[in-house]
């Protein structure tokens, strides 16, 4: 019988496709029953992601922390083979990934997304983020590549965590609590925006992109809105309303832009060009439009403006639910309830649902003798 001996090539040949169906794999649960694991939260417009594999308790209670977890740094024997800090995990390591400049812990930490790690202690950990996202768990971690590290501390809690969870808690709009939470232990950290330098920076940003096109002059009028109402950036702001109502793009028929930039100026101590504003906004006010504004100037206790607001959009737009309601606030801001009462008893048919229920306490109000504004 004839032996076959592959030749060389081929034998090269089947070598590389043993290869390739090496590198086929099927999909299996992960290693050591670890779940994948992702968390995501904005705080402001920042998006804050965590990435992670989730290890379970597994019938070690007593014997994670400072055991399994080992206190401060340890030698992994692999990789760099220096002391190592706590993947924050398991497997891979984890990541987080913030999508603008961020104060972890009042420590300022740049956008970007970072590998992240733990030294545990028993009442203190340090907090590692790390430069290298990349590399497999902890047995490649460098300490030259840090990029910010931070004291906190470690919490006992009363109830186990079976399976290592990561948890936004105490949101407020520019910050928020990140929790590790594992067996009896929780270790928390707070991250903190810079909620208007973040969003004034977003609006430049989107400002020179496809979204600030001709004739799209609700961009520019968000943007200077923002500056009003939040006292901010005022200078910008201007522009940023000059150009919402150019000719290039077309806000010049508009209420709300004239009504920003009004805003705008009254802000910057400019009285009379804010009044000029708004003498050009109101013949554009449709009736929402108008009482909405009177109603600002009954809660800025300006109560003779805010009549003559709701006079002049009831005689441009007669008998609807928002001209009569506005009417009964104009005479009841001015103590007048007689001639309020007729106007919001012609407004109760008109409503449906809270805005109803809201009218007919309106004419409680106004027939014992109350100012239904309050």
């Amino acid at each position: 019988m004839r032996t076959f001996f592959p030749s060389f090539a081929m034998a090269i040949a089947l070598q590389l496709a043993f290869v390739g169906l090496a590198d086929a794999q099927l999909t299996t649960s992960p290693r050591g029953g670890n779940k994948k694991a992702s968390v995501s939260e904005e705080i402001g417009i920042t998006n804050v992601t965590i990435h992670y594999d989730r290890p379970g308790v597994k019938k070690r209670e007593g014997h994670i922390w400072g055991e399994l977890i080992p206190v401060g740094y340890s030698e992994l024997g692999y990789g760099f083979k220096k002391p190592a800090p706590w993947r924050a995990g398991a497997n891979e390591n984890t990541t987080i990934e913030f999508t603008t400049d961020v104060k972890v812990e009042g420590h300022d930490l740049p956008a970007g997304r970072y590998g992240f790690f733990v030294a545990y202690g028993p009442d203190e950990c340090t907090l590692i983020f790390s430069k290298n996202s990349t590399s497999w768990g902890n047995f490649f971690y460098n300490p030259d590549e840090d990029a910010l590290r931070v004291q906190v501390k470690t919490v006992k809690n009363t109830d186990s965590v079976e399976w290592l969870k990561y948890e936004f808690t105490d949101q407020t709009p520019a910050s928020a609590t990140v929790r590790l939470q594992w067996e009896r232990v929780t270790i928390p950290f707070t991250i903190d925006v810079d909620l208007v330098k973040t969003q004034l920076a977003s609006f430049r940003k989107e400002l020179r992109g496809g979204k600030a096109l001709p004739g799209n002059w609700q961009v520019w009028n968000q943007a200077a809105a923002y500056c009003a109402a939040n006292n901010t950036n005022l200078e910008e702001g201007l522009l940023w309303a000059d150009s919402s109502i150019s000719i290039i793009f077309g806000g010049a028929g508009n209420f709300e832009a004239w009504q920003t930039k009004a805003a705008i100026l009254d802000s910057l101590g400019r009285k009379a060009e804010a009044a000029a504003a708004m003498k050009t906004a109101l013949p554009l006010a449709d009736h929402i439009q108008g009482y909405t504004y009177g109603m600002t100037l009954i809660a800025a206790n300006r109560p003779k403006e805010a009549f003559e607001i709701f006079k002049m959009i009831y005689d441009k737009y007669p008998n609807t639910l928002f001209t009569n309601i506005g009417m009964a606030s104009g005479y009841s801001a001015l103590g007048d309830y007689k001639k309020a009462l007729p106007y919001a008893q012609k407004a109760l048919p008109q409503a449906k649902g809270g805005n109803k229920i809201e009218i007919e306490r309106n004419i409680r109000d106004l027939e014992n003798g109350k100012d239904m504004n309050n």
